[in-house]
């Protein structure tokens, strides 16, 4: 019979799962609840049918400024989700500097939604906030479970910014009175489509109970 081999445990080695950060190095709310993001409000209408839109989208802008100041009251954080214009050198920046200080149709519209300093951006390359951009991470960090959209075009990049967000399991209110589409009939559509199939609360803006929304309820 051969000689038993005694077999020497290996040492345990403590492995630790990395920490995750709780936050952006303190530049994001804590806690916040919801976020009402800006879709494609900074924008210079200079394509077909933009002159049409920015009639329709004037009082609308009115209405995003009012939201976006509520929303600033209660430590809401606003996140600008900007097309990057076909332009991939594009920054918040220069976007805002082509539709101030190039002579664009859109200038009375972007004067109303100017982001401020502590408010957030993301660049995104199609129809949906949340394709191919930081977005989904950035919301992670603030611990909303709500979001508030509102923005250009609502059959268009609001929709299927909402639908990526339903099937990402957040609660959805969708203004009615603070997006806008070329075609009334189209814009509405989209907000049935919304409220029916993604479950938005579709109320007005000033209905809005955003403290409530802060807290996560």
């Amino acid at each position: 019979m051969g000689v038993p081999v005694r077999l020497q445990a290996k040492p345990r080695i403590n492995q630790k799962m990395p920490v995750k950060s709780d936050d952006l190095h303190g530049n994001v709310p804590d806690n916040a609840g919801a976020a009402l993001l800006l879709i494609d409000v900074i924008n210079d209408f200079e394509f077909e049918g933009g002159e049409e839109l920015l009639q329709l989208a004037l009082p609308v802008g009115r209405n995003i400024a009012v939201l976006k100041q509520r929303a600033k009251q209660q430590r809401i954080p606003v996140i600008y989700v900007n097309d990057n214009f076909g332009k991939w050198q594009s920054d918040l920046n220069k976007i805002v500097s082509h539709c101030l200080e190039d002579g664009v149709r859109g200038e009375p519209f972007v004067k109303l939604v100017l982001p401020d300093e502590d408010d957030y951006f993301v660049l995104k390359p199609k129809h949906s906030g949340f394709y191919c951009t930081s977005l989904e991470l950035l919301l992670e960090h603030t611990g909303a479970r709500g979001l508030i959209l509102a923005g250009i075009a609502g059959n268009n990049c609001v929709l299927f910014t909402a639908n990526d967000a339903y099937m990402r399991d957040f609660k959805l209110f969708v203004p009615a009175d603070c997006s806008v589409s070329i075609s009334p009939e189209d814009n509405e559509h989209a907000f049935k489509q919304m409220e029916k199939v993604l479950k938005a609360d579709i109320r007005p803006a000033g209905e809005l109970n955003l403290e409530k929304l802060k807290a996560g309820q």
